[in-house]
């Protein structure tokens, strides 16, 4: 009979599965932040977060878009290498033996470099609000004092979900 103190097999295959689960939602994640952003595919973003929340949506779909373009365009953005960073952390997990130390590592450089990406979303933000004229920015102000108001209610004056 088996000591229970001390773990079968099966903790081995648990813990591949619970990485493997937590890759794959990082990946999805990526992949969806890319697309969001308008790093894959030709046309520039339909919608926009990076952590600026209601800010990101109080705005008018081309004044987001035009953010979009500035991201794109940004040279620092462009060599984020995700593809890369992916590609050490499946090369990271196949290792054998497994190294924590090492995956945290790119984990840190991935939480870097999207610190990196929302400062550069930021900016943006702050330079397309500079650009407004003064109606457009109290509508905009007026926008996202609804937004606070109603944390439910979109910026575009739909009813979320």
């Amino acid at each position: 009979m088996a000591d229970p103190a001390k773990p079968g097999p099966g903790w081995v295959w648990r813990t591949v599965l619970v990485v493997s689960l937590a890759l794959n939602l990082l990946v999805v994640g990526v992949i969806g932040g890319a697309i969001v952003t308008g790093r894959i595919g030709g046309d520039a973003p339909r919608s926009f977060d990076l952590g600026l929340g209601p800010l990101a949506r109080t705005l008018e779909r081309e004044e987001r878009r035009a953010i979009g373009r500035t991201l794109r365009r940004d040279p620092d953005v462009r060599r984020m290498g995700v593809r890369a960073q992916l590609a050490a952390m499946v090369a990271a997990l196949r290792q054998d033996p497994f190294d924590p130390d090492q995956l945290r590592a790119i984990m840190a450089e991935q939480s870097n470099r999207l610190a990196t990406l929302q400062q550069k979303a930021q900016a943006a933000l702050i330079d397309q609000i500079a650009a407004m004229d003064p109606a457009r920015r109290l509508q905009f102000a007026d926008r996202l004092q609804r937004e606070l108001d109603n944390p439910r209610r979109r910026g575009d004056g739909r009813s979320g979900g």
